[in-house]
């Protein structure tokens, strides 16, 4: 099966209808990944069809959970993951991503570029000394950290009545039940990404009122 059929078989079964025109935006941004890896080592995945299911299908599993945010910080992105591939399938979604590793962070600055992302932004920053101009509506994680240093790294990032978006592997309890007094669960889903034989979910925080 091609990679072009890979992603399209993927994204219906997601749920999400994307154009072609994007979807070969996707595909050039995994092409993009495949060549500055071999040189900088930008993830362990090195596989083009691992690329599509690992990468771009396991970023935009969450998707449909994103409904009414705007603006969204991607924290500890790497390779600009889940944030570029949110960007590309939502222009009207405002990502920041934020990125302390140079050599990632310049990849996400060459990608925004090539790809002409204008409502993605890299910053080659550490996510407790960055300062928005206004808070976010989410705040994204993908395998970052545990959701207690999530909280307190990047709750600052967060509006109000913002939400912080923990992707994860398996549902971690005890992460929960160690969440700081001030924040709680607002919801727990059970992320399906096609052609994963891996278990998924999505922690979504809030705080307490």
């Amino acid at each position: 099966m091609s990679l072009e059929a890979r992603l399209e078989r993927g994204l219906a079964a997601l749920g999400v209808g994307v154009p072609a025109s994007v979807r070969a935006r996707l595909l050039d941004y995994a092409a993009l990944l495949l060549k500055w890896n071999r040189t900088y080592n930008l993830t362990a995945i090195r596989d083009p069809e691992q690329i599509v299911t690992h990468h771009l299908l396991d970023s935009l599993a969450v998707l449909p959970h994103l409904a009414g945010v705007a603006t969204l910080a991607d924290v500890g992105s790497g390779a600009g993951l889940p944030g570029i591939p949110l960007a590309l399938v939502r222009p009207d979604l405002t990502v920041t991503s934020i990125e302390t590793v140079s050599k990632k962070a310049s990849f996400q600055q060459q990608a925004k570029i090539e790809l002409g992302l204008a409502n993605f932004t890299p910053r080659g920053v550490r996510v407790e000394q960055f300062q928005p101009d206004s808070p976010f509506d989410g705040v994204i994680s993908r395998a970052f950290s545990d959701l207690a240093e999530f909280v307190r790294l990047a709750g600052h990032l967060a509006g109000p009545d913002g939400r912080l978006f923990a992707m994860k592997g398996l549902l971690p309890a005890a992460e929960i039940a160690a969440l700081p007094s001030t924040w709680e669960v607002a919801r727990s889903e059970v992320l399906a990404v096609p052609d994963l034989d891996a278990e998924r979910h999505l922690i979504v925080l809030k705080r307490k009122n």
